[in-house]
């Protein structure tokens, strides 16, 4: 019963820890396939962290911090995308800028938090169903925005694989100015797919801040918005193959906490890095395979529409 309560244990916090990655890569991912590629996934996760955190504390409501955390990382997507859609800036460029913009707004919006906590309840679970054995534990009584973030993931497949306006998605990703000839306004869908992916980086963040940890930190999101980037090439713009790049840095993050407990003797500082290594690892391994890369890739990716 021991070994059955300590997977339960580690399949739940490994679910947990994968959310806010979960959540900011559907984003990311919708962003890139509509061909704009966001760097500034991270500043707007911090931002959507230290709103939700500040609205969570002077509320007390956490819906209420996650409305106004989905807001705030929306408004910053805006002005990447006014920048890089109507101004036609560098995307690249931008996106960095964006990051370090938006953590020096989140540290402003959080300046009066700063190591202060929130007192928030565990998840209460479904009725009844939290207390099937086994099952109950692992899939009734998680947070309600990691139910969010699997109804988002079955969204985007949707989205992209059966709806009419997925497909005008991935046609302006591939060929925005075959799109543009044949009627379809390709800044209108690029602005809405970048607003999409910078709500998703604020709810992810709002998870951090108010679920997960729940306390205010400068930067506590740790190159989560990164992670979040990079899972969007390992699952090779697939909705799906994000989950399991999310349950695999999730997973290696739960078990470095648990090695570091058990006490064996190896650095922390070595532990902690795990969890980035193995994503790097497997990056370059998937990358290797160029052709694949390359068939995978919207075909105007990180390039600017002129009409």
């Amino acid at each position: 019963m021991a070994e059955a309560d300590f997977f339960i244990f580690i399949a739940v916090a490994t679910l947990t820890a994968a959310t806010p990655l979960l959540l900011a890569a559907l984003g990311e991912l919708v962003s890139e396939r509509s061909g704009v590629l966001n760097l500034g996934v991270e500043g707007m996760m911090l931002v959507g962290a230290s709103t939700g955190f500040a609205v969570a504390a002077g509320s007390q409501s956490l819906a209420l911090a996650v409305l106004a955390a989905i807001a705030a990382g929306a408004v910053l997507s805006l002005l990447f995308g006014f920048l890089t859609l109507t101004c036609m800036a560098n995307q690249v460029a931008t996106g960095l800028a964006l990051t370090i913009f938006g953590t020096g707004v989140s540290a402003y919006i959080g300046s009066g938090y700063t190591g202060s906590a929130l007192e928030v309840a565990g998840p209460a679970g479904i009725a009844y169903l939290s207390e099937i054995p086994v099952l109950g534990p692992l899939m009734f009584s998680l947070e309600p925005l990691t139910y969010f973030a699997f109804l988002m993931l079955a969204g985007v497949w949707w989205f992209l694989q059966r709806s009419r306006a997925g497909l005008t998605l991935r046609a302006v990703g591939d060929a925005p100015e075959a799109a543009h000839a044949n009627g379809l306004n390709v800044l209108r869908v690029r602005y809405l797919a970048v607003m999409f992916g910078g709500a998703m980086a604020g709810a992810g963040g709002a998870f951090l801040s108010v679920f997960y940890t729940p306390v205010w930190v400068e930067n506590m999101t740790a190159g989560r918005g990164w992670i979040a980037i990079a899972l969007v090439v390992f699952a090779a713009w697939k909705p799906t193959r994000v989950l399991f790049g999310a349950l695999l840095f999730g997973g290696v993050t739960i078990v470095q906490f648990q090695v570091q407990g058990i006490n064996l003797g190896i650095p922390t500082q070595f532990l902690s890095m795990l969890p980035y290594a193995a994503t790097i690892v497997v990056l370059v391994v998937i990358s290797s395979d160029r052709i694949k890369i390359g068939l995978s890739t919207p075909a105007s990716l990180g390039v600017p529409f002129r009409r």
